[in-house]
This record gives structure tokens, sequence and C-alpha cells, in this order.
């Protein structure tokens, strides 16, 4: 649990660094759809390939935007989530999105989170494309803060690319 703590106050420590040093979210930032592929467990032994999908609208609310979403993995577990964003430009190509989430999750044969309602927090960071599409690695921790009588945890490394919708 103490590592876990660790790793979310470095999470908010990245993000708050990133947020003053880089450039806040675009105006003219279209909605996305993404897409990813990963793996899950990518730190532990019970390793499963995810597929993901992702909806990011166009609205803010200050810097922050909502985002919605699933990921399925080869074991069928499955967790749905929705929560906030933000993307950090460092210029005009690359991208830092710092996120954090809230879900319900179902082990299926995967691995047991301890708990049906997990958190989700993590970044990605995306090369941006001209007509806005984005292509980046992305590294989410799941857990369920200790509400659950175990709480394992467990971190994905996908690959992600994300779609804008409308626009250009």
């Amino acid at each position: 649990m103490a590592m876990m703590c660790r790793i979310d106050a470095l999470a908010v420590v990245v993000a708050a660094a990133a947020i003053l040093a880089g450039g806040p979210a675009r105006a003219d930032d279209p909605p996305f759809v993404s897409g990813s592929i990963g793996i899950f467990d990518v730190d532990h032994h019970e390793k499963a390939t995810s597929f993901a999908a992702d909806y990011r609208p166009a609205q803010k609310f200050w810097i922050f935007k909502p985002h919605a979403g699933a990921f399925v993995t080869t074991e069928r577990s499955l967790y749905g989530y929705a929560g906030l964003l933000v993307d950090i430009y460092f210029g005009r190509r690359l991208v830092l999105t710092p996120s954090t989430a809230f879900g319900l999750y179902d082990k299926g044969n995967g691995k047991d989170l301890g708990s049906v309602v997990e958190f989700r927090s993590g970044a990605e960071l995306a090369y941006r494309f001209d007509n806005r599409s984005r292509l980046g690695l992305g590294f989410h921790h799941l857990s369920n803060a200790g509400i659950g009588d175990r709480n394992p945890g467990t971190e994905i490394l996908s690959v992600i690319f994300s779609y804008p919708l409308g626009g250009d």
C-alpha cells in the first residue's frame, strides 16, 4: 500500500510540474476517440494483453477535460471508467496527458484486484501529427485505494492512437 501511495504522490507531483512547465490544452482541440493495445500487469506475473477505447470530448472545465472508456484483456478482465484529463503541450508536437478516473472492474479469468471499484491514474506522452491525430505511449496504474480487503494494484503500458473527430 505504501508503494501505491508513493506512485500516486509521484503522479500528482509530475502532473503539477508538467502543468507549470507546459502549455494548457489548446482551445481549438476537437474531441478524440482513442484506441490502444498494451500489456496489463506489466511489472507483475499475471500479464495479459489489453485492448482499450476511450472518448475525449472537446469540452473543458477550466483546464480539465472529461474522458470515458473501457478495456478488455485476453484473460477476459473488463474495466469501464470515467474521469478527467489535462492535455499539456510542449511545443506543437508533444502532448503530455495526465489523467485520473474511477470505474468498475470484473476480473474475468484475470488478476483479482480486490474490489469491483477501481481507480485509474497515469499519463501518456504522444506525438501530435498535422491532422491533430496522436500516437504515444501510456502508463496507467489501477488500484482500489484500500477500499477492498486486498489491494494488489496493477500497471498497464500501452501504445495509444488518438483520432480527432471534426476539426480541420
